[in-house]
């Protein structure tokens, strides 16, 4: 079966299952596991950050990221399609009573500043007090420019809101722009970033920050059931992910272009977007076309506007076999 649903379901390569194998263990919620602690650190200095915790999940991460820095009755503004909002069952509403403040998505997966000003509450008692920004990088991958990022960090110190970056797929950025971690996190006050997409590890995210803001994320992560013991078997598998497989996720960039270029010679296609390794299109009678390819040995996700996820496990071979199918579909 060809997955093409998206980049979480990569398993872990042969040597990285070594790593987890031979991986040096201790207890990390005494602070005691040392591949815990390597791979803390490495991401930590990736980013140009004080410090950073290791945890299950990117839904965890940011939820971690709300609570460290707002209070019950805070307000949070992200965009209304935004993974932490949309996605993680509402955490930050139902675990730290933080009242989400949406607001649409520009097309280039950006927040107008303008309309985010708008949205911004005065302090006085009628209001939930406006304390973050967050935003997603890449959202249905698109890229923030250097430049937007750089313009929203200058408009969140102005405005007195903290700035957090939902970076689950961050490094695709990093190589599409070309540029290191560093160049990207530094205007953050916070980021989360995903290793068990793109980069294939099997769980974990990593939150980073201050070491004042990470202390405040570690007694939140224990709340709610992260502190984990001899973590350490992922962690390692997170830290060779992140030696080996960045460089790799170029690849994953070019097929989904490939595969963009020959959907669009097929006129009963739409093709919504294609930014790094993911492609939306839009078809009609979208189910039926699902079952189809899900007869044919190709899963993919969504209904009306599907989302086809190119990740390290696909190759040049198996995008060809996507492409013929859907040919065979539509091409009678």
């Amino acid at each position: 079966m060809i997955d093409l649903r998206s980049d979480t379901v990569t398993k872990p390569s042969k040597k990285m299952r070594q790593i987890i194998k031979d991986a040096k263990v201790g207890d990390d919620v005494y602070g005691e596991d040392p591949s815990v602690i390597e791979l803390e650190e490495k991401i930590a200095l990736m980013a140009k950050k004080e410090a950073a915790v290791f945890v299950p999940s990117g839904t965890q991460s940011n939820l971690l990221a709300l609570l460290s820095h707002c209070q019950r009755g805070d307000e949070y503004i992200c965009g209304q399609d935004a993974h932490l909002y949309k996605y993680e069952a509402g955490g930050g509403a139902v675990v730290g009573s933080i009242q989400p403040q949406p607001i649409e998505f520009e097309k280039d997966a950006t927040l107008d500043l303008e309309k985010i000003k708008k949205k911004i509450k005065p302090i006085d008692n009628h209001h939930a007090r406006t304390k973050l920004l967050c935003l997603e990088n890449t959202h249905n991958g698109k890229v923030l420019s250097l430049e937007y990022i750089k313009e929203a960090s200058k408009f969140a110190k102005e405005n007195n809101l903290a700035l957090h970056l939902d970076g689950a797929r961050v490094f695709n950025a990093v190589v599409a722009l070309e540029v290191k971690l560093e160049d990207i996190t530094k205007y953050f006050d916070s980021v989360s970033i995903c290793l068990s997409k793109g980069l294939g590890a099997p769980i974990g995210s990593v939150l980073t920050g201050s070491k004042e803001f990470i202390k405040e994320a570690r007694h939140y992560r224990k709340m709610l059931g992260g502190g984990l013991r001899q973590s350490g078997l992922l962690a390692a598998a997170a830290t060779y992910a992140l030696d080996n497989h960045i460089k790799n996720l170029k690849k994953d960039h070019e097929l989904a272009k490939y595969l963009t270029k020959k959907l669009k010679k097929i006129d009963k296609i739409k093709i919504i977007s294609n930014d790094t390794n993911m492609l939306f299109i839009e078809v009609e009678n979208s189910k039926e076309l699902v079952e189809y390819l899900k007869n044919n040995g190709i899963l993919i996700s969504g209904y009306g506007e599907l989302r086809i996820v190119v990740h390290r496990d696909i190759s040049k071979k198996d995008i060809k076999k996507v492409i013929e199918v859907f040919k065979s579909y539509y091409i009678k």
